[in-house]
């Protein structure tokens, strides 16, 4: 234990499960009941350790302040059209929450159709969803509290801005889809949970509902569910032409789906099983009749697009329209009758248009190598909007004619910093098996390569996610103090297509582990930094990604930051949505994954007598997607093992969860505090 710290004692308890004839202690396992007395007060006493030890760093409140200042810039979302009008998001600067406006025409003056920091004081109340009807008369939209996954749906008149008496409760992971005639929309829930324990508990057998406005929610009429399949999930679409409900089927985190349809044309239509094998990805982009369009990996790990006509018995006989390229398509849309591609070349954005054949039109001109998105809209639209980013340009609104090609610039904010001064590049390193991983390194100009800056190391490696370049005022900061922020896209994430995603999945998940070390230790060798300057973070699986590399080269750090991460590897899948993620890790409960989950778990891999980076965990208390059991855990066995005299903490966030939605002044908080803290361990001088 630190001489410096004094920390809590966490009290064990004598429990012990049997894994495939494998003895496990858990004696935190007191520590899953996040309600419980004895929990909360050992919250806050780790908390007051925590805050005690932030306060007395110098820097602290001259990072918040810089924080604050360079954040207060107006951010724009990337405007849509429904009917006859136009909905954005903007946020004056330093808004809790973004707010939602509308208009008629870009040049009127816009009016605030929703505006979340009305609904609570301290900005914990946040919009997590949205649907506009057909006809521009109604919005639906989904409010979340303290960050939960829980959301509740509310429909509200746009031209009135009155909310009506509908009411919808016990979702997760949904949407809402109208139907053509503004009737009513789909959407998918749960069973009504135990309140006392909704937090925690495993959320099985989700179910399909189409809900008329005016009507109460048990009125509600089922479309679909499997009693006899508790792990599938429904997302209900309805086609533009609104002759048909899609619906795609996951199970888990996997990325295979199924895809069956409903004839809304037709009274009392069956559900149709269109793909019925858990085969690939199929994501529907669009339909012509019976013409049914899809983004699919199938043979084709990197995305092609192609068609299926639903009157054909033979489904095996998929027309492919766009083919397999050596870059990565991520999503594809249809807007004035033209397919828009977006594609990653080497986790870069490149946009390209087809026509309906597959026939190559152009690429649209991007402003640089960053990352963009949007492209939303009807079939028949000639206008569109998009977004571009990266790591040195703040999230710039652009106008595209799909005509022309042309883009104009729609909004573009002002932030207090020169883009000139810092200098991105990408480089390509070897892992452990000599497999190829790009990296982005982003600093100050004139940098001197002398072992000596201090360098935040950021991954994720999982669950196909690709890292792209985005910009953050937080990593602005980190660059100002004169820290080097580096990126390593690590297998497991989906820059390079499903092969890339598979080669960190399960029995390979170690790759991951090797791809983010060996970016540490390249950054070393080519003078970047030392271990005495190098801090690892990540969040969620990014948390797991950053506890396995600390407990498996304690050396190589000098601070590590694990976020909201999954941290037992034995127990995470039961709890809440847990059991989704066995797609992607495995299961304790098969014994060749259990082999292979107890050897990287970071929970199960801290020894004792071993001084561990200088660490500060992060997770809230209302975290449902990731229970901050894994962090308490993991805190508490961290705080006995460590035999070093850097800090080994956790700060735990009140009425926030997994990250969506947390208010802009928590997010602030969290930022001075994480980068205080790798100032006082990496030994940073402030100027």
């Amino acid at each position: 234990m630190s001489p410096q710290f004094s920390y809590p004692t966490t009290p064990q308890q004598n429990i012990t499960d049997v894994y495939h004839g494998v003895e496990i202690k858990d004696p935190y396992r007191w520590l899953e009941n996040p309600d419980s007395e004895e929990t909360k007060a050992w919250i806050t006493v780790q908390n007051k350790v925590t805050f005690d030890y932030l306060s007395t760093i110098p820097a602290r409140e001259t990072i918040k302040q810089r924080l604050t200042k360079l954040w207060d810039y107006e951010k724009y979302g990337t405007p849509f059209k429904k009917a006859e009008r136009y909905f954005y998001f903007k946020n004056n600067g330093l808004q809790n929450q973004s707010v939602l406006y509308t208009l008629k025409n870009l040049d009127d003056e816009p009016t605030i159709l929703l505006d979340p920091n009305t609904l609570s004081e301290d900005g914990t109340v946040a919009l997590s969803g949205l649907s506009i009807s057909e006809n521009g008369q109604y919005l639906a939209y989904g409010l979340s509290t303290s960050g939960s996954d829980w959301v509740e749906w509310k429909v509200r008149e746009i031209e009135t801005g009155n909310d009506l008496s509908d009411h919808l409760k016990w979702t997760k992971f949904t949407g809402t889809s109208w139907t053509k005639d503004n009737q009513g929309f789909f959407y998918s829930r749960y069973n009504e949970p135990n309140e006392k324990t909704k937090l925690e508990d495993t959320n099985y057998y989700q179910k399909l509902y189409y809900h008329k406005l005016g009507t109460s929610q048990n009125e509600d009429v089922l479309i679909y569910d499997r009693p006899d399949e508790k792990e599938w999930g429904f997302s209900g679409r309805v086609t533009e032409d609104g002759q048909y409900l899609i619906i795609s089927i996951w199970k888990g985190t996997d990325s295979k789906n199924l895809v069956f349809y409903k004839d809304l044309s037709q009274e009392n239509a069956q559900v149709v099983e269109l793909i019925n094998q858990f085969e690939a990805d199929y994501s529907f982009i669009d339909n012509e009749g019976s013409i049914f369009y899809f983004r699919t990996d199938l043979n084709a790990p990197k995305g092609k697009v192609i068609a299926i006509d639903i009157n054909q018995s033979n489904q095996e006989n998929k027309q492919e329209i766009i083919p397999e390229t050596k870059e990565t398509l991520e999503d594809v849309g249809i807007l004035n009758n033209q397919f828009v591609c977006d594609y990653l070349q080497d986790a870069k954005s490149a946009i390209k248009i087809y026509d309906l054949q597959g026939n190559f039109i152009r690429e649209v001109s991007l402003p640089g190598i960053g990352s963009a998105g949007g492209f939303n809209g009807k079939k028949e639209d000639t206008e569109t909007f998009y977004s571009f980013t990266s790591f040195t340009t703040p999230t710039t609104i652009y106008r595209y004619d799909m005509v022309t090609g042309e883009s104009t610039i729609f909004r573009q904010p002002t932030v207090d910093f020169n883009p000139e001064d810092y200098e991105i590049k990408q480089v390509f390193y070897d892992s452990k098996d000599g497999s190829r991983v790009p990296m982005f390194i982003t600093h100050k100009k004139g940098l001197s390569l002398d072992s000596n800056n201090p360098t935040y190391l950021y991954g994720y490696g999982g669950f196909n996610v690709s890292l792209t370049p985005s910009f953050s005022i937080s990593n602005l900061i980190w660059m100002e103090m004169g820290g080097v922020y580096a990126v390593p896209n690590l297998r497991g994430g989906g820059e390079y297509g499903e092969e890339w995603h598979q080669a960190g999945m399960k029995d390979k998940k170690q790759n991951v582990f090797d791809d983010f070390i060996a970016a540490a230790e390249w950054l070393i060798k080519n003078n970047y930094t030392s271990s005495q300057k190098l801090a690892i973070g990540g969040g969620s699986n990014g948390g797991l990604l950053v506890g396995a590399c600390m407990t498996q080269q304690p050396d190589l750090f000098a601070a590590a930051l694990p976020a909201v991460g999954v941290l037992d590897m034995l127990r995470f899948h039961q709890f809440t949505i847990g059991w989704a993620w066995c797609p992607e890790y495995g299961s304790s409960e098969n014994e060749e994954d259990f082999k292979t989950l107890l050897d990287y778990s970071p929970l199960h891999n801290l020894n004792s007598h071993t001084a561990y980076p200088a660490t500060m965990i992060t997770t809230a208390d209302h975290d449902d997607r990731v229970v901050p059991a894994h962090s308490f855990k993991f805190a508490a066995a961290l705080q006995k093992a460590h035999n070093g005299e850097k800090p080994v903490l956790i700060r735990i966030e009140t009425k926030a969860g997994h990250g969506a939605g947390k208010p802009t002044t928590k997010v602030i908080e969290e930022v001075a505090d994480k980068w205080a803290f790798l100032v006082d361990n990496l030994g940073i001088n402030m100027i």
